[in-house]
Order: structure tokens, then sequence, then C-alpha cells
């Protein structure tokens, strides 16, 4: 794995870790991404991926979860595993956002967060809804 793909991964799960508390809402003291990032000692080569992707899901939150919505054949947003949510508005986040990122390898890093992070059934569950917005994102695939 390359470095720039580590760090890359590295800010991918931190950024999982804080969408999933800030997404279960349990009062955290680290629910502001910079306290979160001062607690849990992101190194500094992750934090600015890591703002990224928290900023970029927190401002399109509502538009990503129609997305999600419309490509989740009969799930709705709050029957998903919180998990496995977080995991697909983090990836659909950088399929709308980050065009120079390969969409494979948003949903390779996705599949990897629902191995290490999700049930048994996440890999397959995200690698289903990813397809279909990668095909809508990332037109001609």
């Amino acid at each position: 794995m390359s470095e720039q793909r580590g760090k890359r991964r590295k800010a991918r799960e931190a950024a999982l870790s804080y969408l999933y508390q800030s997404d279960l809402d349990v009062g955290s003291v680290t629910k502001d991404p910079a306290k979160f990032l001062q607690h849990f000692s992101i190194d500094d080569e992750s934090q600015d991926f890591f703002s990224k992707i928290t900023e970029g899901v927190q401002e399109k939150k509502a538009e990503i979860d129609l997305h999600l919505e419309e490509s989740a054949e009969n799930w709705k947003l709050y029957r998903m595993e919180a998990i496995d949510r977080c995991i697909l508005r983090l990836s659909t986040w950088e399929l709308m956002s980050c065009p120079e990122t390969d969409f494979q390898v948003v949903i390779d890093e996705a599949i990897e967060l629902a191995k290490d992070f999700g049930s048994e059934n996440s890999p397959s569950f995200v690698n289903g809804i990813l397809d279909k917005l990668a095909q809508k994102f990332r037109k001609g695939l």
C-alpha cells in the first residue's frame, strides 16, 4: 500500500469513528472534530483528509442521505446498521466530491471498513449500494 493511501485509510477510519459517534449522538466530549483529533491523536498527515471528510459529510448529509435511500432498494436509512450507514455516507461523499480518487478505490476502501467494523453482511451490502452510486456519480463507468 502506498504511503499516501495509508494516510487516507487512517483518515477514513478516524472519520468513520467520528461519524459513528455523531450518528449515535451519545453526547461525547469529542463531538467537535478538532477535539476528536486532539483526543484520539490522529497523525498530522491524516488530519486534512479527516477534516475534508467530516466537514463534507456534515455539509451534504441531507443530499447524501437522499442518494443512499434512492440507491438502497427496500432499505430506509433508519433500518440500516449505524456503522454501515456511516461507511456509506463517508464513501458517498468521496464519490461525489473527490473525482481525483478512482471510484474503485473508494469502493474497495469502504468494503475494507465494512469488513473491519461491520457485520458479516456489511461488505456485500456496502458494495451493492456504492456500485450503484459510482455509476451515478462517475458517468461512463
